[in-house]
């Protein structure tokens, strides 16, 4: 394994919102790409969906880089599931940003050996 890739299972964070539009997936990944390094996207953005299945949207963050600016809130058309899953240390960083731009109620939580998942609820203020 490489030097790189073991520095970012420790930053990088992947971010999961469910139940929510296209408005609502734009406005928490834009609190987020304000303070981190966007790794990777499932889309350039997020996009319409189609027919009546659920839609999930999925982005990586990096928490070691990026421009870490300052964090307004948001607003939400409703409320929005969040999965966050990283390093304990990553994922941690990222609920305190999300709580700068929203109303969290944190839902569960579960731990591994290296990684956690957090399973988040947000509101607008």
């Amino acid at each position: 394994m490489s030097d790189v890739y073991d520095l970012h299972i420790d930053t990088d964070v992947t971010v999961q919102l469910s139940d929510c539009d296209r408005e609502d997936a734009q406005a928490v990944f834009g609190v987020l790409d304000a303070v981190y390094r966007l790794e990777d996207m499932t889309t350039s953005a997020p996009q319409a969906a189609t027919g009546p299945s659920p839609t999930v949207w999925t982005a990586t963050f990096d928490t070691a880089g990026g421009e870490h600016k300052e964090v307004s809130p948001a607003r939400l058309s409703a409320m929005v599931g969040v999965t966050l899953t990283g390093g304990y240390h990553a994922v941690d960083e990222v609920e305190k940003v999300l709580a700068t731009g929203f109303d969290v109620q944190s839902r569960h939580t579960v731990s591994g050996d290296q990684e956690t998942e957090a399973r988040l609820l947000l509101a607008s203020r």
